[in-house]
């Protein structure tokens, strides 16, 4: 709409860009990509599972199992590892697969609250700011230790300490060292590099790898969901243009918070803070609010639509709200409450 309506501008879409932003997302879809393919994760979910003796036990397994990992691969990569893998699962044994699923989602946008890395926001909002690794990780670590607070004591509330009764074992998924080595070795420099703003440099090294070591990996990459983010960065710029948050004060943390947690629910949390960043500087506000917005409905975040689509089970959409709703209220005033008193 905005190209029709004014297509001089079309010239000027590339500016709108973040590249560096784009650069670090594409760095991290490669090398997770690597490490999911190389199917390590899988083996090794298999084995700890085998080791619980109920779903209470496996529950917080995969819990913090989706956090952790969600702070390293980003939390719509571990979703594609942990929702299979949950899947693969139900066919040797009885478990609530419906609110395991549910329970990952919930896991994957806490855990990737922490890191810079996370999820696609922090990523932004880091190279926005441009503040180092620890100084990032430093500043999400309140909202973090709330979100996982609140949904430990969920998890160990909503299953029971009910036995798991494994009937048979598929065979395990077969390790390709190489990959996961090439994957593991190159994500410290890579995120060195970034740390340093020297995303190109970062790039060009891990593409250049695998365009060498394992050129058919690089068409596994989802770009159109690369494609999305860079359109979302020219429309929201494009947006921002127009007073749509005018009337919105959004000099003071507590508006801009509200503002944050509540645009994510209804244009998701990315775009949401792409759109926040044309209002204001306070790049530390913007990532508490978007980062809890992902909490709550469904399209809050990318990680929940990914996770309803892979975990298909009948009432899924009705089961996600039931918990996640709640979640996104307790957890929300909970950081709204510490982001003003602290």
């Amino acid at each position: 709409m905005f190209s029709v309506l004014e297509p001089r501008k079309i010239l000027h879409y590339p500016g709108l860009v973040n590249w560096p932003t784009i650069g670090t997302l594409l760095g991290l879809m490669i090398l997770t990509k690597g490490v999911e393919q190389s199917g390590w994760l899988h083996r090794a979910g298999r084995n700890v599972i085998a080791r619980v003796s109920n779903q209470r036990q496996l529950a917080l397994f995969l819990v913090c199992g989706s956090a952790l990992l969600a702070m390293l691969l980003t939390n719509d990569i571990v979703l594609f590892v942990a929702v299979p893998l949950t899947l693969s699962l139900a066919e040797f044994a009885d478990l609530p697969l419906r609110r395991l699923v549910i329970f990952e989602a919930l896991a994957v946008n806490a855990g990737a609250m922490l890191t810079p890395i996370g999820n696609p926001q922090n990523i932004f909002l880091w190279r926005l700011a441009g503040v180092h690794f620890g100084q990032f990780v430093w500043h999400m670590l309140p909202p973090f230790i709330i979100a996982m607070a609140c949904l430990l004591l969920l998890t160990a509330w909503a299953f029971p300490a009910a036995a798991i009764h494994v009937e048979h074992r598929g065979p395990a998924q077969t390790v390709q060292r190489p990959l996961l080595l090439t994957s593991a070795l190159l994500y410290i420099p890579f995120l060195v590099l970034a740390d340093l703003q020297l995303t190109a440099a970062a790039l060009i090294l891990v593409v250049a790898t695998f365009l060498i070591g394992f050129p058919r990996l690089l068409r596994r990459i989802d770009w159109p969901l690369l494609v999305v983010f860079v359109l979302m960065f020219i429309d929201l710029g494009r947006l921002a243009e127009y007073p749509v948050l005018a009337h919105v004060n959004l000099a003071e943390r507590g508006p801009l918070y509200l503002a944050g947690a509540l645009s994510s629910q209804v244009i998701s949390n990315v775009p949401a803070a792409i759109l926040l960043s044309h209002y204001s500087h306070d790049w530390g506000t913007i990532a508490w609010a978007v980062d809890v917005g992902g909490f709550g409905l469904f399209i809050a975040s990318l990680a929940n639509l990914i996770a309803l689509r892979l975990g298909r089970q009948r009432g899924m959409l009705l089961a996600f709200h039931a918990w996640a709703l709640p979640f996104f209220l307790v957890v929300g005033a909970l950081v709204w409450l510490w982001l003003n008193f602290h």
